[in-house]
């Protein structure tokens, strides 16, 4: 009895298969892989033009939803800072400094998101208000209608902590 070799592996050597374009919704890595080469290769006439614009359109978003959230965590200390200084810890001041290098990167990265900062302002403010009841026990109403924070404050506002005058420092 002769066995034959099983093809599990091809040749290096020989040429690859022409591969079928991958599709946007069966796997989009390989779909993207696709895209990138067929517009490196200039043959844009092949190119899924209304999703790629699509795929575009959601990175932008995404860079606003990044300095948005970074905002967010920035007011949410500041609030429960200002609202229950007896609870101050040195996490929430490096969380604010943190989240204050991630809006700095973001617009650094981003230039054309400046206009969109009142916006993140007054949506993250929303969610920060949502979070702070959740984490401080205060009602909403303990908290400011809008937000009481210039953009100055959200981003320069010295925030220091000394362990010394911790209430919860035994």
């Amino acid at each position: 009895m002769t066995t034959t070799k099983s093809k599990l592996r091809s040749d290096p050597l020989e040429p690859a298969a022409p591969k079928a374009p991958r599709g946007y919704r069966e796997d989009l890595h390989g779909w993207v892989e696709d895209q990138v080469a067929l517009l490196k290769a200039g043959r844009l006439s092949e190119i899924d033009a209304v999703n790629i614009a699509d795929e575009l359109g959601d990175v932008g978003k995404t860079e606003y939803d990044k300095l948005q959230s970074a905002i967010r965590i920035v007011l949410l200390h500041l609030l429960k800072w200002d609202h229950q200084p007896e609870r101050r810890s040195r996490s929430w001041v490096l969380s604010i400094r943190e989240h204050r290098r991630r809006i700095a990167r973001v617009l650094r990265d981003n230039p054309s998101l400046g206009p969109r900062i009142s916006d993140g302002i007054v949506e993250g403010y929303e969610d920060a208000v949502d979070d702070a009841v959740k984490e401080t026990g205060l009602t909403e109403t303990a908290f400011p209608a809008t937000c009481p924070y210039d953009w100055q404050t959200i981003v320069d506002r010295v925030v220091e902590y000394d362990e010394l005058q911790s209430p919860r420092r035994h």
